[in-house]
């Protein structure tokens, strides 16, 4: 499979501009196709205006802008986009005569290979493709605003839509850093499904004077946990765009209560935003009546979506956390309430509602079974002799907490004991390949006074590591995004990590309190020395994709495009002979350089003491930072690290991590850890005592 590389994006209005912006960042080559002049030059100001601000904000230096600002090529007309694209993006009116003119014109420029999509937020698929003269290589896509910032994009394949050209969309969407979601081609796909719906319902509450707008908007705030509320989001948005959502769903559904509230209609009519404001004190009824009815819609209209095929649960609530940053999705929120209370709320909407909406049948049952909803967060599918676990908790950066690492075991024994699989492939959905684990879980524990099901949990990870550490299996991490603390450790438990320029490492655990407990005190100094693994593990160096590859960390880094083709080469020449060499892949390169002369295992003791080592000048940038960053750690964590690192000298393997399994006990009731994991989920700087 070809992968994308040449894209364009016809309309360079805002959401089109938008989605040219990532492409670029990304490394795309991107055409920005408009109709005139003029509209392509806002498209290329609008670019320009975003640019300036991370460079502001320090996401961007002045050459990186330079770079994507140059991969974004103006160009005026349809008729000449390059016929060689290899995916189009229209991004014009949401209209769909408007629509199909564009595809007209494209069917005609482009070459056979080229993949066709309509970045569309309700239109139909199916009808779409059908007016196109490549059905097969036709697919919705559905952006979210703004399409640079927010991570989730909603694929949608007609059912003519072949498996090459969904292969492909998904994973030009994972290399924008995406969060994807492939559904079914039903009204309002799956976010709009539910949210536009909440929208007008907040109208209908505002029309029947149970509430005020910031009535609304603060109870709304409060029962979802958001930041703005619905009539604040329609302000931000365009109220236009709601009506025009809610009325379209009214129509495709036929569901009555969606039409557009007669206050939402007057207020597009007159070209005004809602006025919302400041005072959204409210009484216990209020809030009563305006949350049940804001819930139930959304908690029937989850379930709909799940009974029509059109996604799963864990998806629903994906495109809550990711498109909407909603704290929750649907189902948890369900589980929060109490399902029974969330069927009775449902079911109580229902009435309301009347003709068109009913609570599904699914949903009635496990009301009645008193169950919660059980999510999954990991994905196994086995092809052609490989197995790929992707670890799909995107919302979350895939952090590892109690369910994950129990479903990542099932997972790594289905791969292991189905026919015909040589190879095993690690993965994350999203931009991170899996963050490290649940903070809060630690923090809770040790707020408890619980420490001992720190230990279990931990325990259970060494036991699904050293599962991948002992299989038969090849077995591959694809590390081609952010990798931290247990993250990296997993990875490290595989015979290969593939990575890409997106790539990036970091061990941070003796900055927050501890010291890595999931192998990170022992793989690493096997894979590229004691010295190379002091810079990873004491003082927590964040590690590029040049860097890990130079170091060992990354066996194998390379282009994006190539990612697919060096598993299958993998594949092919099996589990390598030495997998930890003991020394980094290139010890010429600075990083390796610099450990090996300041992190020697005879400066170790003098380190510890916050003393710089003999023979480094303290005057150095690069001295100066190691002796910064180790008097930021933890004492504690940080001597406990070290003795682990210092043990792999004579201890074996197994051996050393059973020494990391005793000492969990030991550094979890320190104070500094305490002090350190609160920190991170604070956001603060720890302060340290040693104690």
């Amino acid at each position: 499979m070809e992968p994308v590389q040449h894209v364009a994006i016809i309309g360079a209005g805002n959401m089109g501009s938008g989605i040219a912006q990532k492409s670029a960042q990304e490394g795309f080559d991107v055409q920005m196709v408009d109709r005139e002049q003029p509209w392509v030059d806002r498209g290329q100001g609008i670019i320009a205006g975003f640019l300036e601000e991370a460079v502001e904000r320090r996401i961007f230096s002045e050459a990186d802008v330079a770079a994507i600002k140059g991969r974004v090529k103006g160009v005026v007309g349809t008729e000449n986009t390059a016929p060689s694209t290899d995916l189009v993006i229209e991004a014009v009116f949401e209209d769909f005569d408007v629509k199909t003119a564009v595809f007209s014109t494209l069917d005609d420029v482009c070459e056979p290979h080229t993949i066709l999509a309509s970045n569309t937020s309700s239109l139909s698929v199916n009808a779409l493709a059908e007016a196109t003269g490549r059905p097969d290589r036709f697919v919705g896509l559905h952006f979210f605003y703004h399409p640079a910032k927010n991570r989730l994009v909603e694929v949608i394949p007609a059912a003519t839509t072949s498996a090459e050209t969904i292969e492909r969309t998904v994973q030009y969407c994972k290399t924008l850093g995406k969060v994807v979601i492939v559904c079914a081609d039903r009204p309002g796909f799956v976010v709009n499904r539910f949210f536009v719906p909440w929208l007008n319902e907040a109208c209908l509450l505002l029309e029947e004077g149970i509430a005020s707008a910031a009535q609304i908007d603060a109870i709304a705030c409060k029962a979802f946990r958001i930041g703005l509320g619905p009539f604040g989001l329609m302000n931000l948005t365009g109220p236009p765009i709601a009506l025009h959502s809610t009325d379209y769903l009214a129509e495709q559904l036929s569901t009555p209560r969606y039409t557009g509230a007669s206050n939402l209609r007057a207020l597009v009519e007159a070209g005004e935003m809602w006025p919302i404001g400041d005072d959204g004190t409210y009484d216990e009824a209020t809030y009563a009546t305006v949350s049940e009815r804001l819930l139930g819609v959304v908690f029937g209209v989850a379930a709909q979506i799940v009974e029509e095929d059109v996604c799963s649960m864990e998806d629903v609530d994906r495109g809550a956390k990711v498109g909407l940053r909603w704290a929750k999705g649907p189902f948890e929120l369900m589980n929060r309430v109490g399902l029974k209370e969330a069927h009775r709320m449902a079911a109580a909407y229902a009435d309301v509602a009347g003709a068109g909406w009913s609570v599904p049948e699914f949903f009635s049952r496990q009301a009645e079974d008193g169950d919660g909803w059980d999510f999954s967060y990991v994905d196994l599918h086995m092809d052609n002799g490989v197995a790929t676990i992707t670890i799909n908790r995107p919302e979350a950066m895939n952090a590892l907490n109690e369910t994950v690492v129990k479903q990542l075991g099932q997972a790594v024994a289905k791969a292991h004991a189905a026919e015909g699989i040589h190879t095993m492939v690690l993965d994350g959905a999203g931009k991170a390949f899996v963050a490290g684990a649940d903070v809060k879980f630690f923090v809770d524990k040790i707020r408890a006074d619980a420490i001992p099901d720190i230990e279990v949990f931990t325990a259970g990870g060494h036991v699904v590591l050293d599962t991948i550490e002992a299989s038969p299996l090849t077995t591959v991490a694809l590390t081609t995004g952010l990798a931290l603390g247990g993250g990296l450790e997993l990875a490290l438990a595989c015979d290969y990590r593939v990575g890409t320029r997106r790539s990036s490492f970091r061990f941070p655990e003796t900055g927050i309190g501890i010291y890595p407990g999931l192998g990170g005190s022992q793989r690493p100094a096997r894979i590229m020395g004691r010295p190379s693994a002091r810079w990873a593990v004491l003082a927590g160096n964040m590690m590029d994709a040049g860097t890990a590859h130079a170091l060992g960390i990354l066996t194998h880094l390379v282009p994006i495009s190539e990612v697919d083709a060096t598993v299958t080469s993998i594949a092919a020449a099996g589990k390598p002979e030495a997998k930890y060499p003991g020394q980094p892949n290139d010890a010429t390169h600075p990083v390796a350089a610099f450990a090996a002369a300041f992190y020697a295992d005879e400066h170790v003791e003098t380190l510890l003491a916050g003393n710089c080592p003999e023979g480094q000048d303290p005057e150095d940038k690069q001295v100066a930072r190691q002796m910064k960053f180790l008097s930021r750690v933890a004492p504690v964590g940080l001597k406990m690290a070290s003795d682990l690192i210092d043990a792999t000298e004579e201890a074996s393997l197994a051996a050393g991590l059973q020494m990391e399994l005793d000492g969990l006990e030991a550094i979890f009731s320190t104070a500094d850890a305490l002090e350190g994991l609160s920190a991170l989920i604070e956001g603060r700087r720890a302060s340290y005592t040693g104690a």
